[in-house]
């Protein structure tokens, strides 16, 4: 598996170069070794494979099923290591191999807008992979994945040509959660750090996939600056 992957690497690197302009930034804040969750704003059915092309050690994915059933992507899909989630009701199978991988010191990527959003906003996050990193005490690696709906928009057979932009945050350090904590403790844990990776996430993306009430953004010294309204 690692050497069609070696194989497989470079050339779907070199297609994403020519025909999506790619740019990674950032990558070297993936950690080298352990446990951590990898957590990327998700527009379409190869952002799994987009953010795994630079990436050097091997990581695992908890992936929509529905893009599996498509032949030559789900093949891509499980070669990067991607493993399907049924988002339609409570996959007991597909959230113990999370833990599991966890338990390993892998690397583990979830969406956590759960399924890839139907336009260009960035969506509500769901709180499954900040609970994980909570009760596994693994950092979390927030990702940003810019210009990937003009490329392949909801509705569109297949992707086209365009300018793609993949930017790997620095981690969060996420200390384990004691264990006797309730529920609703977790729960707010998590929710406070969903909202901190889903704010670094906004700070690499276009104006216009940022929903109007998180606030406007607006060009200082040349950056793109998120400012609370």
């Amino acid at each position: 598996m690692r050497f069609v992957i070696a194989v497989l690497a470079p050339i779907v690197w070199l297609f994403c170069r020519v025909f999506f302009r790619v740019r990674f930034h950032g990558v070297e804040n993936i950690p080298a070794e352990g446990a951590c969750i990898i957590t990327p704003n998700h527009v379409t059915y190869a952002d799994p494979i987009w953010i795994t092309i630079p990436v050097r050690r091997r990581i695992y994915y908890m992936a929509w099923d529905k893009p599996f059933q498509i032949p030559l992507l789900g093949f891509l899909m499980r070669l990067f290591g991607a493993f399907p989630l049924n988002l339609d009701n409570i996959d007991v199978s597909a959230h113990r191999s999370a833990r599991e991988l966890l338990r390993q010191g892998r690397a583990l990527v979830v969406f956590p807008e759960g399924g890839r959003a139907k336009t260009e906003k960035l969506e509500p996050f769901k709180l499954g992979a900040f609970r994980l990193a909570l009760a596994h005490g693994v950092k979390v690696v927030p990702v940003s994945i810019r210009g990937a709906h003009d490329i392949w928009p909801v509705g569109q057979i297949f992707p086209r040509a365009g300018k793609l932009t993949i930017t790997y945050h620095p981690p969060i350090e996420v200390e384990r959660a004691p264990d006797d904590i309730t529920r609703a403790e977790l729960r707010l844990l998590a929710r406070d750090l969903a909202r901190q990776t889903r704010r670094i996430i906004a700070t690499a993306l276009d104006a216009e996939c940022l929903p109007e009430k998180e606030g406007k953004r607006q060009k200082v010294k040349g950056k793109n600056v998120s400012e609370t309204v």
